[in-house]
């Protein structure tokens, strides 16, 4: 039932709307528009002003005649950089790009358009469904800072499809870690390097010698870390007396993530130490894990529709964030669905019509079952 023409159409034009995190303005108002045309009121709340940005969430409660628990679908409105003139460039295959010189935006554009291209038909058709609530996101590509300052007092829901995966429509990611972002000032003390060689405390030294020993990589299982900056250093002929070291740690047990975190800073310490210089820490934990099990009735309901769909219904973890990690803190039970966007982040990011189109009817069965 789903209309493959009207999807496209819909793709294109939000593709061709700038909307960076913090800036998402020209996508949400294309939305509200679209949903009052359905006859959806979108009420836009103030995290805008919260975390300095231009626009807020997004929301909306749709009744649909049965007296049923409610449901929630949700994706995010923002996109990573280089975004600015974004175009969707459709080829033959029926690959969709953009020309090269920006990301796409399928994350998340193509989740946004599976959930309007549900919602339409609903509203078309007149088809009868337990309740809907929309929450269509801002911020989420910087940690999802939008989802973070939502009132969840307003939602009912107690499951929630969030459309925001790559891979093949009908699978989806049921866990995902909390991710832990660290940053270790080293301090030293500048001094001539030519003429004072012996009276300076070299930062970077005491930087690097740390970065050699903090684990990287897969370092034990389900957690991996990085150290993905250093800066520091003035000029070639003065010893640094600061450098700077940033990194993360993601972990599918919150425990680890502490402990992991814990030896990193006596390894910067211990580094700092060993040459006379200091160091000043600071780190937080950006979203916390989730892990909804196969056995409970969000996991069950869209193998169900998948199954009717003659799709995988494959459920799988992931070492991403998304909303559905903040939904989980609230007592939302959710699961991360895949869209078809392929490549995320990169400007060879792509989708397929295919997949859009599957992605729409996946959403469309979802609300209507």
């Amino acid at each position: 039932m789903v209309n493959k023409e009207r999807i496209l159409d819909n793709f294109k034009s939000l593709v061709a709307l700038d909307s960076p995190s913090f800036n998402e303005r020209l996508v949400c108002n294309w939305i509200k528009n679209y949903l009052a045309d359905l006859g959806i009121e979108a009420v836009e709340d103030n995290t805008g002003d919260k975390i300095g940005g231009t626009t807020g969430n997004l929301y909306a409660y749709i009744d649909g005649g049965i007296d049923e628990k409610p449901i929630l679908f949700s994706a995010h409105m923002d996109t990573v950089e280089p975004s600015h003139g974004k175009t969707a460039v459709f080829h033959e295959d029926g690959t969709i790009t953009s020309d090269g010189t920006t990301v796409l935006g399928s994350d998340d554009l193509a989740g946004v358009v599976a959930i309007l291209e549900g919602l339409t038909l609903l509203k078309e058709n007149n088809v009868p469904h337990r309740p809907i609530e929309l929450l269509l996101t801002v911020d989420e590509e910087t940690h999802c800072g939008g989802s973070a300052n939502f009132d969840y007092s307003k939602i009912k829901s107690e499951s929630a499809y969030v459309f925001d995966m790559d891979g093949e429509p009908g699978e989806a990611a049921s866990s995902a870690p909390s991710i832990l972002s660290y940053k270790v000032k080293f301090l030293g003390k500048a001094a001539h390097a030519g003429f004072e060689a012996d009276n300076g405390i070299h930062a970077i030294k005491a930087a690097a010698e740390a970065v050699t020993k903090i684990p990287c990589g897969n370092i034990d299982e389900g957690v991996t870390a990085n150290v993905g900056i250093i800066s520091g250093g003035k000029a070639t002929n003065i010893i640094p007396d600061c450098c700077e070291i940033t990194g993360e740690i993601r972990s599918f047990d919150a425990d680890k993530v502490e402990s992991r975190i814990n030896e990193v800073i006596d390894i910067c310490k211990a580094a700092a130490e060993k040459i006379g210089a200091e160091i000043e820490e600071e780190h937080s934990v950006l979203v916390k894990a989730f892990n909804t099990p196969d056995d409970t009735e969000t996991v069950k309901y869209f193998k169900k529709v998948c199954d009717d769909l003659g799709m995988s219904g494959k459920t799988f973890p992931t070492f991403g964030g998304s909303d559905a990690n903040t939904f989980a803190q609230h007592g939302i039970e959710g699961i991360v669905v895949s869209t078809g966007m392929n490549n995320c982040h990169a400007v060879n990011e792509y989708t397929t019509v295919n997949d859009l189109v599957n992605a729409s009817r996946l959403a469309f069965a979802l609300m209507k079952n």
